[in-house]
């Protein structure tokens, strides 16, 4: 198939275009790169051995899709938005114009370009604080923060274009919490500034760029008062945007469907591991909690198992260790700047 994938040099997006190469798909990226970076569709090509092609825009731009939706694609994998809880609540209107103004422009793209298959990164902030763990599809929604409105509003929006549409489909892969790295250590997570997630932070803590890690809240109702997180390989992640995308070719209309592991492991749990395969100290301190934040959260992956036929392979000593290869590789992230022009097919 073709597939558009919106914030595809973006650190999901990234891993989700290496396992689309190799499932055979051809791919068009569009990202602005306000977060990301063009040398990951380099790597993403030289891991793959295959190109793809790219188009530097800005989802909200209407020029900018009818160039990404050039060649009569097949299917969208929608990546693109802002992701930090914290800076959410801080920024919400910043939030609310990129996430739901760029769903909205993009979902009148699909309608123009006449294409009715839809794989959206939803998140798992649209449970709120969950009732009761693991997390399933029917639990209530009830965010807590402003980076989890956005989802929960994409979510609806898209939900809705379905029941107007009978013919579209659309996946919404509400996922928890994504580590680790590709094995080859080419392509990682690589935050702008201070990481906004736990696994870079400590990553970049034990390389030596950041003196100790702040860990938010120590007082919640868990076994060692350390916030507990279903933590999943951004490979495995990957995987089920795969078959997310084929799964939604053979079915009609919204499916919302967690992606995790099932298990959830604690900060300093991950802490530890972390240690274990970096051999590396990783001094902390033990801060208030951070706004938006809730205690425990994990998944029920047994709905993605039954539909998607999907599991995931990876334990928290392979998102660790494969975590610490990337950052051990590139202790300061991707080389900033343009890649060659032999690097990038022509938009």
């Amino acid at each position: 198939m073709r597939v558009i994938v919106t914030g595809g040099a973006g650190y999901i997006g990234s891993h989700t275009c290496v396992a689309l190469l190799e499932a055979g798909h051809d791919i068009t990226v569009i990202d602005n790169l306000c977060n990301s970076s063009e040398v990951a569709l380099q790597r993403v090509q030289e891991i793959t051995g295959k190109p793809l092609r790219f188009v530097r825009g800005d989802v909200r731009n209407p020029d900018d899709l009818a160039r990404a939706f050039e060649g009569a694609p097949d299917a969208v994998i929608h990546f693109a938005a802002l992701k930090a809880v914290g800076e959410s609540c801080e920024k919400p209107l910043d939030y609310f114009d990129n996430n739901i103004s760029g769903t909205i422009a993009l979902l009148q793209a699909m309608r123009r370009a006449n294409v009715h298959n839809l794989v959206f990164s939803s998140s798992a902030t649209v449970y709120g604080e969950a009732d009761e763990v693991p997390v399933t599809e029917d639990a209530p929604l009830r965010v807590t923060n402003p980076y989890g409105r956005t989802k929960l509003v994409m979510e609806d929006l898209i939900r809705d274009c379905c029941q107007a549409m009978p013919d579209m489909s659309a996946v919404l892969l509400r996922y928890f919490n994504p580590v680790g790295a590709h094995p080859s250590g080419r392509i990682g997570e690589d935050p702008r500034g201070v990481p906004n997630n736990l696994m870079p932070y400590v990553a970049q803590v034990a390389i030596g760029r950041r003196e100790r890690l702040q860990v938010f809240g120590g007082d919640y109702p868990t076994p060692d008062g350390t916030g507990v997180r279903d933590y999943i390989h951004v490979m495995d992640l990957a995987d089920a945007h795969v078959r997310a995308v084929e799964y939604g070719v053979r079915h009609r209309g919204a499916r919302a469907i967690n992606v995790g592991t099932g298990r959830g492991y604690s900060v300093l749990e991950l802490v530890r591991a972390f240690e274990q395969a970096s051999e590396r100290l990783v001094p902390y301190d033990i801060v208030h909690r951070r706004a938006g934040d809730v205690a425990m959260l994990w998944a029920s992956p047994a709905l993605a198992e039954d539909l998607l036929d999907w599991k995931a392979r990876f334990g928290l000593a392979d998102m660790c260790g494969d975590t610490w290869r990337w950052q051990a590789q590139n202790p300061e992230g991707y080389i900033q700047g343009t890649s060659s022009p032999e690097a990038l097919a022509a938009p």
